[in-house]
């Protein structure tokens, strides 16, 4: 039986597919890349735009044109950031309208020419799980290696950038268009609530490198962590797959307190059973056995919580403030009797590097290895249409961890 041309290239495909475990149907769409049609997606997009203080409308765009360097990625889910719970109550970076959404991931459905490897070098095609980092839009030669000691709060970040004649600029979406000049890392390799929890586990391995610059915290530390919301969970359970296992949780929600214990806190302090913060003081002692903590962690955007966590350090302690992503207020502390005669060494953190990025997806798996449930941290998942419920429940915090999951 004769096999025309076209036959063949089908087999050669096939063989392909089943050695690479590419599914043939992605392989066809990468043949037709740069083509309108036949690829399965849409002429048109969905996205949650805030458009006003409180409101989001889902609004409909043509899908953009894919440039050699672009990547067009099909959203899966994104999780809720107190950085978007601020945005939609009071709009401090003057955004609105904004497409916004910063802790999100998806599958890869088109990709230009000049696409081949991600930011770590891992090699990458259609089909492909994805999260992104950073845009370095004005440092294109920026690698992952370069920012091993600086942070990436200068850069721009998909979810906070203006409104263009694209829209696709945030994971509250179901595309976003990542565009050449941004970082992107292939997680094909985690499950989906995995990735939507990498963004803000790299803030708290972040944080954890920058704590270990102190020289203080050890495998015996005595470790106490202000602040059990998300970031104050994800906190323990870093110190947890480091093997630090004397920590104690410092909040007032019980559901929060609680879930501490899940991901590895020894000890739990509720600061509504105490009067005043030198009884709040002696209650952290004695989860210690009557010792003030070694290192600290203040993980909440309260300034009275930051003057108060000095109280629950040792002399010649060491504390990791990184509870501030936006202007909180000021802080009052003496620095005499808080920082200088106990000899603090004080640290402060903020987002990440791109290195850290990539380490936090081995402490996802190291997590997962030794049985912490961090994927309980998402306790709710809405579709797009209802972000304005999700972002109301964040604020509520009648949760812990809010995601958008698209079906």
């Amino acid at each position: 039986m004769a096999v025309n041309e076209q036959e063949v290239e089908q087999i050669v495909k096939q063989i392909l597919g089943q050695l690479s475990g590419t599914p043939v149907a992605a392989q066809n769409v990468a043949a037709q890349n740069g083509s309108s049609t036949g690829t399965g997606i849409p002429s048109t997009a969905h996205v949650a735009m805030l458009t006003a203080l409180e409101k989001f409308e889902v609004k409909e765009f043509p899908m953009p044109q894919v440039g050699d360097d672009d990547i067009l990625v099909r959203v899966e889910g994104c999780g809720v950031c107190g950085t978007d719970a601020h945005e939609f109550k009071r709009d401090p970076f003057s955004l609105i309208p904004v497409a916004l959404g910063h802790e999100g991931t998806g599958e890869i459905v088109k990709m230009g020419k000049n696409v081949k490897k991600d930011s770590a070098g891992k090699d990458l095609h259609i089909g492909d799980k994805v999260v992104t980092c950073m845009i370095f839009k004005d440092e294109p030669e920026i690698t992952m290696y370069d920012l091993n000691k600086q942070n990436v709060g200068a850069a721009d970040v998909y979810g906070l950038l203006p409104d263009d004649d694209i829209h696709l600029n945030g994971w509250f979406s179901d595309y976003i268009l990542i565009r050449g000049g941004s970082t992107v890392f292939n997680v094909s390799d985690l499950d989906l609530d995995s990735r939507i929890l990498i963004e803000p586990c790299a803030v708290l391995v972040h944080a954890v490198e920058r704590a270990k610059t102190t020289g203080i915290l050890r495998f015996n530390s005595r470790v106490v962590v202000q602040g059990c919301g998300p970031i104050g969970l994800i906190c323990i359970a870093v110190l947890r797959t480091m093997g630090i296992e004397n920590i104690t949780a410092v909040d007032g929600n019980e559901m929060r307190l609680g879930f501490a214990k899940k991901l590895g806190a020894s000890h739990t302090v509720s600061f509504k059973d105490y009067q005043g913060i030198e009884a709040l003081a002696g209650g952290v002692a004695a989860s210690f056995d009557g010792h003030l903590a070694d290192f600290a962690f203040q993980c909440t955007g309260n300034p009275a919580a930051h003057a108060n966590i000095y109280k629950f350090i040792r002399n010649g302690g060491g504390l990791c403030e990184l509870g501030f992503f936006v202007n909180g207020g000021d802080a009052t502390i003496n620095p005499h009797f808080d920082l200088c005669s106990k000899e603090i060494t004080l640290v402060g953190s903020w987002v990440y590097t791109l290195r850290d990025y990539a380490t936090t997806f081995d402490f996802l798996k190291r997590a997962k290895g030794i049985g912490l449930p961090l994927a309980e941290l998402i306790t709710h998942k809405y579709p797009l249409e209802q972000i304005n419920e999700a972002l109301k429940t964040n604020l509520a915090m009648t949760g812990l961890k809010i995601a958008i999951v698209n079906q």
